[in-house]
């Protein structure tokens, strides 16, 4: 599952979100009402909702600003000018909150893992501080301190815990132009100290409309497989094989690892390339290459659709798009926009059962 700890009073709030979580924190009335991530109520009713869904791990996000969380005021001063010191606590609130999820998590005496999604959007993460240590280097350590000291909330792949790095969404295919996602693949072998402790996947957004991308370029009939040349793992991917815009049709993307499938993103709703509301991005009508939440039953018949192919391709790593994330502009004007999971006055508790009886089919196999 897809998960954000990133919500409280100076951190990110519920205000302009269309959503508002059913759990509430006494600190959040000031700012408009919802929950802090850091409320040992609201860790808890998560861990269980999880684990009644059925699911093995949380993926954590702590993706954004990542060197105005942990390098230098000089470095700061020096790359990154919008990073004001409210801004910086800010993120390093959030950087808290994630964190904090190792030892609240492992107090509970759960089973569920832990995920560290790092940040590798922006251009400054590879440049080294006054340490000489870059701020993807300090957010890996980070983690990796934490997974040292919780060693079972880890999810060990290829004998190494699992790291995720986030790279945002248009990916630039090819290696000549110097990508970032390149630079990182090469910043992690000249680091033996750091990729041979764990392992690392890349992860894209939106791989669906990137055939540059994609091992066959050519119009799909159902779900792509990235180049073993990227080998990306998705965020989110589109899912519409009706729509008639100029990108479509929709499927998501997949790794083939050997003989299986390694990673499948599924989602609750998936906007098209212009938003939710077209020609109007925060209201009603629909863009045509939207998939919404509902069906006309009121199922939930994207994630549906996602199933079914889960179930056609086993993959290793089966992840859900998303649980929490509530702000916009990713998450738009009503239930139908939003592919948030929790429990939310939009729709209820709805989300939950769809989710747990989907799941249940999956792993016996009855879809």
């Amino acid at each position: 599952m897809e998960y954000e700890a990133w919500f409280g009073p100076n951190a990110v709030t519920f205000e302009g979100s269309a959503a508002m979580p059913q759990l509430q924190s006494a600190d959040m009335k000031a700012v408009g009402g919802g929950y802090d991530s850091a409320d040992p109520a609201v860790i808890r009713q998560h861990v269980a909702w999880f684990e009644v869904l059925g699911i093995d791990a949380a993926i954590i996000d702590l993706t954004n600003n990542v060197s105005c969380i942990f390098n230098s005021a000089a470095f700061i001063e020096k790359y990154v000018p919008n990073c004001s010191s409210s801004f910086r606590t800010y993120n390093q609130n959030i950087r808290d909150n994630t964190g904090n999820l190792y030892p609240a998590w492992s107090g509970l005496g759960t089973n569920l893992k832990l995920i560290p999604l790092l940040g590798g959007i922006d251009n400054d993460v590879l440049i080294a501080d006054d340490d000489g240590k870059t701020s993807f280097e300090k957010e890996v350590d980070y983690f990796g301190a934490r997974i040292q000291q919780y060693p079972n909330l880890a999810v060990i792949y290829h004998g190494k815990p699992l790291m995720i790095v986030f790279l945002g969404a248009a990916q630039d295919p090819n290696p000549a132009d110097q990508p970032l996602w390149y630079q990182i693949e090469q910043f992690l072998l000249n680091h033996p100290e750091i990729g041979d402790k764990y392992t690392f996947r890349l992860m894209a957004g939106y791989l669906d409309s990137q055939p540059g991308l994609w091992a066959n370029p050519a119009t799909p009939k159902g779900p792509v497989e990235i180049s073993s040349s990227y080998g990306f793992w998705s965020w989110v991917d589109r899912l519409n094989p009706s729509c008639t815009e100029s990108a479509c049709p929709y499927y998501p993307s997949y790794n083939q690892a050997g003989a299986r499938v390694e990673n499948l993103t599924v989602s609750i709703a998936t906007a098209g390339q212009d938003g939710w509301g077209c020609p109007n991005e925060n209201t009603l009508p629909y863009c045509p290459d939207d998939a919404l939440r509902f069906g006309s039953d009121h199922n939930y018949v994207t994630f549906d659709s996602f199933m079914t192919y889960a179930n056609q391709l086993q993959p290793i790593f089966l992840f859900i798009h998303q649980f929490n994330e509530f702000t916009p502009p990713d998450e738009g004007f009503d239930a139908n926009t939003d592919d948030d999971v929790e429990p939310a006055n939009l729709w209820g508790s709805s989300a939950l059962g769809a989710l747990k009886a989907d799941i249940s089919a999956y792993r016996s196999g009855a879809r």
